[in-house]
């Protein structure tokens, strides 16, 4: 037998559609669907509104939310590294830190003796240890669900899914512009580039706040498997 090669699929099909009394399928027609109530959530809501949705979901998911403006990004997140009692930070290699006037952050870093490690992209198991041990993973948010307070992420090159998952605090930058109401859009969008021969993330992870689990009598612990603390920093982009 050769390994990767599919031996006997059109006998075994054929047989199937036999058995079943029917002709060899080739291909599924899409459904048309009368309703289409995912896309009335949140209809015609502006950004505001649709920030005001996100802010009231996460109090229900244990995250915190602050908000500014991109002059002020990195100042907020300086003082709340401090007040966290960061000393090891792990963020992504991703152009948006630079756009963000983030790229500096590690010279006001080294005068408070705090470690920045951004994402080497040839790392390797290096990346892993050091997320593994970091005490605040900072990310860009690529898309937003203000419904479900989720950030949606895109891993690529430079942009490991270790930084979101495995330090001890999880600080999401969140771009206004990149909020939608729901994960409605997001998979449309996925399923667009996708049609269009555009590239997309192996990984897409959805993160909404901290890690959270229930025992079987429904007591909620929070941190069992990840980022004990979640916060979103929605910056106005626009």
């Amino acid at each position: 037998m050769t390994i990767g090669k599919i031996h006997h699929r059109d006998r075994f099909l054929n047989n199937l559609a036999n058995h079943l009394g029917r002709e060899r399928r080739y291909s599924v027609d899409k459904p048309e669907w009368n309703q289409h109530p995912q896309w009335e959530v949140f209809k015609g809501y502006s950004k505001d509104q649709l920030v005001d949705v996100l802010k009231q979901q996460c109090k229900h998911i244990h995250t915190d939310v602050h908000e500014t403006v991109t002059a002020e990004l990195s100042s907020l997140i300086t003082h709340l590294i401090k007040d966290y009692g960061g000393k090891t930070v792990v963020t992504w290699d991703d152009p948006r830190f630079k756009k963000y006037g983030l790229d500096k952050l590690s010279n006001e870093f080294n005068k408070d003796d705090i470690d920045i490690h951004v994402w080497n992209r040839d790392g390797g198991e290096e990346n892993l240890a050091i997320s593994a041990t970091a005490d605040i993973g900072i990310t860009f948010s690529d898309a937003t669900l203000a419904e479900s307070g989720t950030v949606v992420l895109y891993s690529d090159q430079g942009k490991g899914r270790a930084v979101s998952l495995l330090p001890a605090v999880y600080i999401a930058i969140i771009p206004k512009s990149t909020i939608v109401p729901r994960m409605t859009q997001v998979a449309k969008d996925i399923h667009d580039k996708i049609e269009n021969g555009e590239l997309v993330a192996s990984c897409v992870n959805f993160i909404s706040g901290p890690s959270n689990s229930a025992d079987i009598e429904m007591n909620l612990i929070v941190g069992v498997h990840g980022p004990v603390k979640a916060t979103y920093i929605i910056v106005d982009d626009q």
